[in-house]
């Protein structure tokens, strides 16, 4: 049997309980083609389903010798965005794609992997966090509880685009914004109105005033869903930074072929380092396009406005480091973090 490996503390931790599950039939011939269904949370128009799921596929089926191909769903294809993780839990699916913000029910880290508002600045502090800290493998650890395997596909900013500037917390408050998960109940707490609206419904819902804002990624998302035309003020600062993610049915991929298993796990890493920074470098050329040649424009947040969802952010860290000792840790190592970096007292 094969065990998911995890690095440094966290591999310690792992060895001494209960080993990952074993699947129930045989592993696969070397030579089968084996053909794993994937249904993604991204619709076919955002830029991710073609340039990380699409390029996933390719990369998989050429460095596995055609071994492994991945027949893709696009977003509410075979599954609701909700119901993703327990398709890929029950095995209906092997594969899916989705924001941990959606999996908070199962995974008391999800609430630190959908990123704490305001707390990351930059992508590559929170790729730090993640790889340095071990932050990876501890949400890792946790999905396996499940019989799921948890890798980050990249780490993006989540910005929020409006129909209309925000100009004063008057302009802020009673805002109907589309987000999920601890943004959401921060920009509740903080007076606007949250509420979640799926990707492929995203653009009418702004377009008919059903929300004012909302956010798909940052500026690659907001502009391959055309949001811009219907919603063409982008707030800064990013509110936070979280991950994209690929969860895959632990059977499944015990089952694998031994060459093909190595290959996925090799790939999977390799991709995350690849998109993480190819997305940084894209979010630069977007901006720049949609600015010059859209007429997009950044909506800088008024300091009053900033530092009250600052304030607000902050104080709700201590739900989620309540949530279980696993997630305390992660919270305290986070405002380690930032206090090493300066930006805590």
């Amino acid at each position: 049997m094969r065990r998911i490996p995890f690095a440094g503390k966290w591999a310690v931790a792992v060895a001494t309980v209960a080993p990952f599950v074993v699947p129930v039939g045989a592993a696969q011939a070397d030579d089968e083609t084996i053909t794993w269904r994937v249904q993604s949370h991204w619709p076919s128009a955002s830029t991710s389903y073609e340039a990380s799921l699409v390029k996933l596929r390719d990369e998989l089926y050429e460095r596995t010798d055609g071994r492994l191909e991945l027949e893709l769903y696009e977003a509410g294809q075979l599954f609701g965005t909700d119901e993703i993780w327990s398709a890929v839990e029950r095995g209906v699916v092997e594969m899916g794609t989705g924001s941990p913000f959606f999996w908070r029910d199962r995974l008391s880290l999800a609430g630190v992997a959908s990123g704490l508002p305001f707390s990351f600045e930059e992508i590559w502090e929170a790729v730090y966090f993640y790889e340095h800290m071990g932050f990876r493998e501890m949400i890792q650890e946790e999905a396996a509880e499940y019989g799921v395997f948890y890798h980050p596909e990249k780490l993006l900013t989540q910005d929020i685009v409006v129909s209309e500037p925000i100009e004063s917390l008057e302009d802020f408050q009673g805002m109907r914004i589309s987000t999920a998960g601890f943004g959401a109940t921060m920009l509740s707490e903080a007076g606007a109105a949250a509420q979640w609206v799926d990707g492929e419904e995203l653009y009418q819902a702004l377009s008919t005033g059903v929300v004012d804002g909302g956010h798909w990624g940052a500026f690659q998302g907001a502009d391959s869903m055309s949001l811009y035309e219907v919603a063409p003020y982008h707030v800064q600062p990013s509110f936070s930074v979280s991950d994209d993610t690929w969860i895959i049915n632990q059977e499944a991929m015990e089952a694998l072929p031994e060459e093909v298993y190595d290959e996925l796990r090799a790939t999977l890493q390799k991709h995350f380092w690849e998109r993480t920074n190819e997305y940084i470098y894209e979010e630069q050329m977007t901006r720049e396009a949609v600015t010059t040649e859209q007429g997009v424009e950044i909506n800088h947040l008024p300091d009053e406005v900033h530092d009250h969802l600052v304030e607000t952010s902050e104080s709700l860290w201590d739900d989620i480091a309540a949530e279980s000792d696993e997630a305390e840790e992660a919270v305290a190592m986070l405002r380690g973090f930032l206090e090493n970096m300066g930006r805590l007292d």
